[in-house]
């Protein structure tokens, strides 16, 4: 049985993210990153959501403010889940149960799904608990000829409590200045607090990072989530784990992870690239049951 723990080991746990994180007590991580699979079917399935906040409606958001959710035409489209928004609405409901009041959401998607995830989270936490939405720009892969070349992610933003969350500016690592000739030396060698947009190559298909995990996000995109919002031993989530970047970049940074994923090809690259990591307990989807 998977039993988490505030002072037990970090977890990596094979399974359904859904059932695994039905274990987990509500407010426990002060951080949670998700990375879910994109819903990148050339003819999609389209949910309209329209959210107004209504005295009757059946979804309470953050601070009891109540909101009614309004489903449109439900279009049809080719890609691995039939109906994407159904799968991940209640996983997004988890992470809001799990995220400690002075916690802090990152939602990773691409710009297909972006602008439903913001008015589902609207919902969800309420609009004043949007913190950001940030812009991971790269410049890697394809030239189509007949718009402008998609080369970015969008990771949205929120915080359960806006009076109470935990950002560090200072623990961020600091890059430079774009146009250094523009301010005093001084500034120019420090460098700046970077902004919501992120300019950071893909891992590279040569470097060290490189697990062979197609979904593999940068480690320095996710290192600098942590060290704003979260301190030396807090614990940190990610139910969508991939090739365990969170793990790596937690374990580098004296932060405590739970990573959950389904894929058993995951759990290989994660057992392989988490190996140094100490007090890592890693379970199969029979030890969650």
């Amino acid at each position: 049985m998977f039993d988490w723990r505030p002072d037990g080991p970090n977890f990596v746990v094979e399974g359904d993210n859904l059932a695994v994180s039905a274990h987990l007590p509500g407010g426990a991580f002060r951080l949670i990153y998700l990375d879910p699979p994109f819903n990148t079917g050339r003819t999609q399935r389209r949910q309209g959501l329209s959210t107004t906040r209504s005295v009757t409606g059946r979804r309470i958001g953050f601070k009891g403010q109540s909101y009614e959710t309004v489903k449109g035409l439900v279009f049809t489209y080719n890609d691995s889940f039939v109906d994407y928004w159904e799968f991940l609405e209640p996983r997004l409901h988890e992470a809001c149960r799990l995220l400690a009041e002075d916690g802090t959401l990152y939602l990773h998607l691409d710009y297909r799904e972006a602008h439903y995830a913001k008015v589902l989270l609207d919902a969800l936490f309420g609009a004043d608990c949007f913190l950001n939405e940030i812009i991971w720009a790269y410049d890697y892969g394809a030239r189509p000829t007949r718009r402008w070349p998609p080369k970015h992610d969008t990771i949205l933003v929120y915080v359960k409590d806006p009076s109470r969350y935990f950002f560090n500016s200072e623990a961020v690592e600091r890059e430079q200045y774009m146009a250094p000739g523009l301010v005093t030396p001084d500034k120019a060698a420090r460098g700046k607090l970077p902004t919501d947009v992120w300019w950071h190559t893909i891992v590279s298909p040569t470097g060290r990072e490189k697990t062979g995990y197609a979904t593999q996000k940068p480690e320095a995109i996710v290192r600098r989530m942590l060290q704003a919002s979260t301190e030396p031993g807090d614990w940190t989530l990610d139910f969508f784990a991939g090739s365990g970047s969170l793990g790596a970049v937690a374990a580098q940074l004296d932060r405590r992870f739970v990573l959950v994923d389904s894929n058993p090809q995951a759990m290989a690259v994660m057992r392989k690239r988490l190996v140094g990591a100490s007090d890592t307990a890693f379970l199969t989807g029979a030890d969650v049951v």
